[in-house]
């Protein structure tokens, strides 16, 4: 599907319930009012369409890429909460309560019915709470699973919230046309978590994997291995990544998104990079060879194929160099003549993963706490680093495929661009969204 239909749709299913109300029309009221109802009803849209920006949708996730996905969906999530914030605040001066000789049909009037209230409220109350622990996610003490388990039964509760506040408070909602509409619109919403959560995994039953190999690669990090089992493997691009599930039954929340480092010309066998850091992944070394594993994927588009440029940068730092070292498998099993080189940041060199493969491929490796009788790069990759080893023609031809902690990418991003790099030619994937 193509970025500018995916737009279209966006735009036209956000904007359809607006529409809708348009239509209907009524009794005229004052400007405020109607921006009180527009922003309320837009709010309501841009909800529902936050669940189809999950990043567990292939036709969206490959075409524009997880990272505009995400940071998409983080946008849209944070207008959603400006506008609801001000739907009730344009209310006020409006006369409130029940009907008026003038007013039969209440249409001018702010209702007091609690109940009709108080799920509006509700609703209120949780998408503020809802925005303010994603932003604050990485702060808060709690298991990843756990986050996602109340970011999407909360998603699901203000949906529901908002529907029954809609159709019994709403000037707009409460009419036939429009409440049906809601109503579907809310059900499609809801049927996506059943289609992640249920029929994601029923089909997973059917292409389980087993672990075939753990093999300690640093002090802290870990090379998985998965081979297909009783099925072709996955079908999948180098530079990738998939929801990953080792041990577990296929109906858990114990899955997380790891790249692929392995490449697809390399067999059917799947390989990631894992470092210790979470509840799973300070577990990984004790995994034993046989275990089940359940794989849903392949997701995101950080991958070099079918592009033309004569030469490839792969600038990475810690475990962002998984999805590059697929990507450069990839190009060295196929025999693509063009030139590669490889930026590998990380803060000590007991953390360099994979030296001797890269260090045939006369990798440039970055520490920001080199021992005493280190020859490399040190500090961090910034435009330093970049400037010393790619020059104006490079700058202005190359692919520059970026991988690893927002900071990083950020500082990189922002040079290449200063340093008159097209944006069509820097390709990023971020461990993590503000």
């Amino acid at each position: 599907m193509k970025p500018a239909l995916l737009i279209i749709l966006y735009v036209a299913t956000v904007t359809l319930p607006l529409c809708v109300s348009w239509l209907l029309a009524g009794e005229p009221r004052s400007w405020h009012q109607e921006l009180a109802s527009g922003f309320g009803i837009l709010a309501y849209s841009i909800l529902l369409a936050e669940f189809v920006l999950s990043g567990r949708f292939k036709s969206i996730a490959n075409t524009v890429g997880m990272d505009v996905t995400m940071r998409f969906h983080q946008l849209m999530a944070r207008t959603a909460l400006v506008l609801a914030l001000l739907h009730p605040l344009l209310y006020l001066g409006t006369p409130a309560g029940g009907q008026r000789p003038w007013d039969p049909t209440r249409q001018l009037t702010v209702t007091t019915d609690f109940a009709s209230l108080a799920s509006g409220i509700g609703a209120y109350l949780l998408l503020a709470a809802l925005v303010v622990l994603a932003m604050g996610r990485s702060q808060l003490d709690f298991r990843y699973e756990t986050w996602r388990l109340m970011h999407g039964v909360g998603a699901l509760l203000i949906a529901a919230l908002l529907w029954h506040h809609t159709v019994s408070a709403g000037r707009y909602g409460s009419q036939p046309p429009l409440s049906w509409l809601w109503l579907a619109m809310t059900v499609a919403a809801a049927g996506l978590l059943v289609y992640v959560y249920v029929l994601v995994p029923l089909r997973s039953m059917s292409h389980r994997w087993r672990v075939s190999s753990v093999r300690q690669l640093t002090p802290r990090q870990w090379e998985l291995t998965l081979k297909p089992e009783g099925h072709q493997g996955l079908d999948y691009k180098a530079g990738q990544f998939v929801w990953l599930n080792v041990g577990h039954s296929t109906f858990t929340l114990n899955e997380n998104p790891f790249s692929i480092c392995s490449a697809p010309a390399g067999g059917p066998e799947i390989s990631f990079m894992i470092k210790e850091l979470g509840d799973f992944t300070r577990t990984i070394g004790q995994t034993r060879p046989g275990t089940i594993a359940h794989v849903d994927g392949p997701y995101g588009s950080l991958a070099v194929e079918g592009r033309r440029e004569p030469g490839i940068a792969l600038i990475a730092g810690g475990v962002g160099i998984a999805p590059l070292l697929g990507i450069l498998r990839q190009l060295r099993l196929a025999g693509d003549p063009r030139k590669v080189r490889i930026v590998y940041g990380n803060r000590r060199e007991d953390q360099i993963a994979w030296q001797e493969e890269l260090d045939a491929e006369d990798a440039i490796f970055v520490l920001s706490e080199p021992p005493e009788q280190w020859h490399g790069e040190t500090g961090w990759i910034d435009g330093g680093v970049l400037d010393r080893h790619f020059g104006p023609e490079e700058l202005k031809d190359w692919l520059f495929v970026l991988c690893g902690p927002a900071a990083m990418l950020s500082a990189v991003e922002d040079h290449l661009i200063a340093r008159g790099v097209a944006g069509h030619r820097i390709l990023t994937e971020r461990f993590e969204y503000d």
